[in-house]
């Protein structure tokens, strides 16, 4: 009896000790003001105060403006040495741009840095390391980078004077994993995604089939071209009274003609010709055989009304190097993706690392309840269906276990290929993938700033801003066009020209007034030199001027147009306004995200602590035999539970963190990212990623103090 009286106070003064929270607990003084966190969320049924407006993005006079987005830095980023907005000259090789260009093979290999992680046949992998390999080898910045080079062509074309081809400037989401969107949100209000704004490109419901449209600009390459033949002709005559007699004609033609084309900016076609011919006969009618004929005119046309001016006739050249500058955004965005998609790739495997560290965990615990209770089954302490229980207990952890190695498997895969080129080295293939940071719960800065300020760096910083600016630019472009289409055409053209004659006198030349041959020297024999220069000393001038002029009556196309393209920049500028506003509201949602998640770890936090001293309260009374089978392994599955649910919600954490980085588009100035070196793909200095920490090995419980710590601040 007194053994059992033992047993029962001790197990109600382990239950009483697991269970019991101190009152002092409840009566603890608040932290004075100056230790209290700066809050910027406030109560969502709190009516607003009025403000003054510190963002404004309309362009209302009198107002604080919104920051003007920052244009991507440095302009004209290179993957390659290769520039192709300089094409192939003519000096030395005068055939060199008639030859093809090579562009370079990709290369398929994996960087040296990825075997340096493979250590004892696993890969030791920190998150600078993933996000350093990411940039060198992840394929989607790989194909970005390819669209510098390909914007770069665009403006050699537009140098010549020709339609552009366009330039992809989406992005390039083919890498397994991590965020489908640009901006992941955790468990904030409004949802835990947040969708992608469109940038001017033709999404969101945007018309773009007036871009690049209008007057067609002059071709500002100039073009030679020749006409060089030898013809000759025999053909019989009906009638000889125009054939000198003859019944057979003979002719001989040598033809050389050139021409030079090309137009200027100012709306300006200069056409030169020059045209010369050698023609030999039998026909006495012709005085001279050879007959030597050489002439030139050059043609000046102006348009004075459609097509004139400068800035319409290299608006392609201007549109192509926005478009350049919006693909430069578009790599950064790419970048700034991607770095994000292997962000949240890296902390879904440290999810699946410690999940299935901890079901090993219970299965270990699990696993050796059932040994204990078998012992006391064989000395007959304990009922059978007790250590039935166990097994099941036992089959379920292992399943869980398997489960989670799969899963754990499968991140791992994700891992390799968001950082790997190839993977057909068998040994990197099915090497395991250890991640050796853990996310720190430190405060972040821009969990204190005012929502403004926030919003204020998303303004300047963000991509899709910049590029939905660009696009606007190139709408202005196309407005002028169209407006400037709807003219007449006007064009003033002026002529000058010139011709020569010269030979040697026709052998068969017949004076018909005698019927016999003309004597020997009747006709002077002049060369070719002579000719020329009766060309072009004014001998037999031929100029003149003129005007042509084409009116188009009713002018309905042309009008059609003119508004199609105002009205699609009136949806560019109210897209633009769309994006002011969804970038706000992504801000605003980013910062509660990341409030909520932290509570939600602090929460899961707290639930794990008390989790594993209930659990170790029960084992002990267990020992004691003052509880059941089913109660240790309820407080197992307890415990398991709040492990998953600790997991999970560090791992939302770290995502918040990662989202708003990338929506303020601070991420690669955060980690020191060179973008002038993620796009060529050489980089030497690995980015530096704060907030992070060792992992931790699971605490064993510790008896409750009657003073336990003070709840963490807000």
């Amino acid at each position: 009896m007194k053994l059992r009286n033992l047993q029962a106070a001790a197990s109600v003064g382990l239950m009483l000790m697991s269970v019991n929270v101190p009152f002092g607990l409840a009566q603890q003084t608040p932290p004075p003001p100056s230790q209290a966190q700066p809050q910027t969320q406030t109560h969502p049924t709190q009516p607003a105060s009025p403000q003054a407006i510190q963002n404004d993005t309309t362009g209302q006079t009198g107002l604080p403006q919104a920051p003007t987005s920052k244009l991507t830095q440095p302009l004209y980023l290179r993957d390659t040495q290769v520039n192709y907005l300089n094409p192939k000259s003519h000096f030395p090789d005068p055939i060199a741009p008639y030859t093809a260009i090579n562009v370079p093979q990709p290369d398929f290999n994996n960087t040296p840095k990825l075997d340096s992680l493979l250590r004892d046949g696993k890969i030791y992998l920190s998150l600078s390391d993933a996000i350093l390999l990411a940039l060198q080898n992840n394929y989607d910045i790989a194909i970005a980078r390819i669209n510098l080079d390909i914007a770069d062509t665009d403006i050699l074309r537009a140098k010549a004077g020709s339609f552009l081809r366009g330039v992809s400037t989406g992005l390039v989401t083919n890498t397994l994993g991590g965020s489908g969107t640009t901006v992941t949100g955790g468990y904030g209000p409004g949802g835990t995604t947040s969708a992608t704004g469109g940038s001017g490109t033709g999404a969101q419901g945007l018309v773009l089939s007036t871009n690049g449209g209008g007057p067609t600009p002059e071709t500002l390459d100039p073009t030679l071209s020749s006409q060089i033949e030898y013809e000759s002709t025999t053909a019989p005559q009906l009638n000889t009274l125009f054939s000198g007699g003859k019944s057979v004609l003979t002719t001989n033609t040598g033809t050389y003609n050139f021409n030079y084309n090309q137009g200027f900016a100012t709306g300006t076609q200069l056409t030169v010709g020059f045209d010369n011919s050698r023609v030999t006969t039998n026909n006495g009618f012709s005085n001279y055989s050879p007959s030597l004929t050489t002439s030139f005119r050059a043609t000046a046309t102006q348009h004075l009304l459609q097509g004139f001016g400068w800035g319409l006739n290299r608006r392609f050249i201007v549109q192509a190097k926005n478009d350049r500058r919006i693909t430069d955004s578009s790599f950064r965005q790419q970048v700034l993706y991607t770095v994000t998609q292997v962000e949240n790739i890296y902390w879904g495997l440290v999810s699946a690392y410690e999940d299935e560290q901890s079901k090993e965990r219970a299965l270990a615990q699990s696993t050796q309840l059932d040994a204990d209770n078998r012992k006391q089954l064989q000395i007959g302490t304990l009922a059978p269906l007790d250590v039935v229980n166990s097994d099941s207990a036992v089959a379920s952890d292992k399943q869980a276990l398997v489960a989670s190695k799969t899963n754990l498997e499968y991140q791992q895969m994700l891992m390799k290929q968001a950082i790997a080129r190839n993977l057909n080295d068998p040994q990197l293939s099915s090497a395991p993938v250890i991640p050796t940071d853990r996310v720190s719960l430190d405060r972040l800065p821009e969990e204190d700033m005012p929502i403004e300020d926030l919003v204020k760096e998303a303004y300047a910083n963000n991509p899709q801003i910049e590029q939905a600016v660009l696009s606007m630019k190139n709408n202005e472009l196309t407005i002028k066009a169209f407006k400037n289409g709807l003219l007449p055409t006007v064009d003033a053209y002026a002529f000058y020209g010139g011709s020569g004659l010269g030979g040697a006198q026709n052998p068969d030349a017949t004076d018909f007034s005698t019927g016999k041959p003309y004597p020997p020297g009747t006709y002077p024999s002049i060369g070719y030199s002579t000719a020329l220069q009766n060309t072009f000393n004014n001998n037999a001038p031929d100029k003149g001027v003129g005007v042509n002029i084409t009116i188009p009556l009713r002018n309905r196309v042309a009008q059609a147009d003119q508004a199609r393209s105002q009205m699609e920049y009136r949806q560019s500028e109210m897209r633009l306004q769309q994006l002011y506003t969804q970038i706000r509201i992504q801000v605003v949602n980013a910062q509660y995200a990341l409030t909520n998640d932290r509570a939600q770890v602090t929460a899961a936090e707290a639930a794990q602590e008390y989790a594993a001293q209930s659990l170790d309260a029960e084992q002990k009374k267990y020992k004691l035999g003052a509880s059941t089978t089913a109660n240790v392994l309820q407080q197992e599955r307890n415990l398991a539970a709040a492990d998953d649910n600790m997991i999970s919600a560090t791992a939302a954490y770290a995502n918040a963190r990662v989202a708003l980085s990338e929506l303020l588009s601070t991420t690669l100035d955060k980690y020191g990212i060179s973008l002038q070196s993620a796009a060529t793909g050489v980089i030497n200095t690995p980015p530096v990623v704060p907030g992070l920490t060792a992992p931790k090995a699971p605490e064993t419980p510790q008896p409750i103090s009657a003073t336990p710590n003070p709840p963490p601040a807000e």
